[in-house]
């Protein structure tokens, strides 16, 4: 089923819909949740979470790319999840060491003053992975949006662990010096 017409069932409110959407995308949005969480069934949870979310906002809005929509509702939930349960004890998977090698250039938990500067610094991020090349961005984008581990990036990109975590560095400083030269640093 296309994504147009699984949005057409939202948009009728059919349960079909999270039927539909689970078999085009579950295996993706557990993935993203299974990546920050390390849990399947927190990670089930928040997939659940996530289809929920978008049964409530399909209708009104109609999101144009139906898979960016519910990963990114999936790894809110997911990071939501973990906030809460990182609440009651530290450690574990990856996403504190990914926080934490861009907080060094974006400021980490910090909340940023208004909502027009944390759009700048949004901006800021995507013209830097714009101006990436495409295996560059993939690696970078595997470490902090799904939160990959250097040894599971290395795997797909069949380059060495000490070079993914030579590059992922390198392009942290790139992204500093480029956001400071924008003035959002």
């Amino acid at each position: 089923m296309s994504d147009e017409e699984i949005i057409a069932l939202f948009c009728d409110r059919s349960e079909r819909a999270i039927s539909e959407t689970d078999a085009r995308y579950g295996r993706y949005c557990r993935s993203i949740a299974f990546q920050i969480l390390g849990n399947r069934e927190d990670a089930e949870e928040c997939v659940s979470d996530a289809y929920l979310s978008v049964w409530n906002a399909i209708p009104p809005r109609r999101p144009a790319v139906l898979a960016a929509f519910l990963g990114r509702l999936t790894r809110q939930a997911a990071i939501d999840r973990w906030r809460t349960r990182s609440r009651e004890k530290r450690g574990g998977g990856e996403l504190p060491l990914a926080l934490d090698e861009l907080a060094e250039v974006v400021g980490g938990g910090k909340s940023p003053e208004t909502a027009m500067l944390e759009k700048e610094l949004v901006s800021g991020v995507n013209r830097f992975l714009d101006s990436l090349p495409p295996m560059e961005r993939r690696i970078f984008l595997c470490r902090y949006w799904y939160l990959d581990s250097v040894s599971d990036i290395a795997e797909h990109t069949g380059y060495p662990a000490a070079k993914v975590a030579t590059m992922l560095f390198r392009m942290r400083g790139k992204l500093k010096k480029q956001l400071m030269k924008e003035g959002l640093l």
